[in-house]
């Protein structure tokens, strides 16, 4: 999509948040479906079903999804259609982009092996490989900015409250 295109697509949706704050707030879901003595979910995504299960690291199968990674695979597919409308906005050419997330995770925790093990991810980086004949300022921008707007990012970045509910089914 080239600038003009995604600006005329853009405003008038910006202008109406500016106008009427509250049409901007969206209810986003996913849903799944627990297969529970295969330790699986059937998660339904926008490209069809997943199975997601146990990584090989806590017992499962490389046939699998493992959840930590399909955050890691959110985080890579924000990143680069954030990039992609940004480098759009700030007149980018970008030949070739390839973008990482890379997570380590302390399976000791979510075994419960050691009750001092984080649960969870430790850490994540992001790396980007831009290929573009625009200047290394540019780029550092375009990262930079691409950061600030990537909803994955700054929802990993910041944090948010998490809370559970239960609905039971007889």
């Amino acid at each position: 999509m080239d600038i003009e295109t995604l600006k005329a697509t853009q405003t008038p949706i910006k202008e109406q948040y500016r106008i009427d704050a509250q049409s901007a707030l969206v209810t986003l879901r996913s849903k799944g479906i627990v297969v529970p003595n295969e330790q699986q979910c059937i998660v339904t995504s926008f490209a069809g079903e997943v199975r997601a299960g146990l990584h090989p690291a806590a017992g499962g199968s490389d046939r699998d999804a493992c959840s930590a990674e399909m955050l890691l695979e959110s985080l890579v597919a924000c990143a680069g259609v954030t990039l992609g409308a940004v480098a759009t906005n700030m007149s980018i050419e970008i030949r070739r982009c390839e973008i990482e997330a890379i997570g380590r995770m302390d399976f000791r925790g979510t075994l419960g092996v050691d009750r001092t093990a984080a649960v969870g991810l430790i850490d994540i980086q992001l790396q980007f490989a831009i290929d573009s004949n625009a200047t290394e300022e540019s780029i550092e921008k375009l990262v930079s900015l691409t950061e600030r707007y990537c909803v994955i990012y700054q929802t990993l970045k910041k944090g948010v409250p998490v809370e559970t509910n239960l609905k039971h089914h007889s």
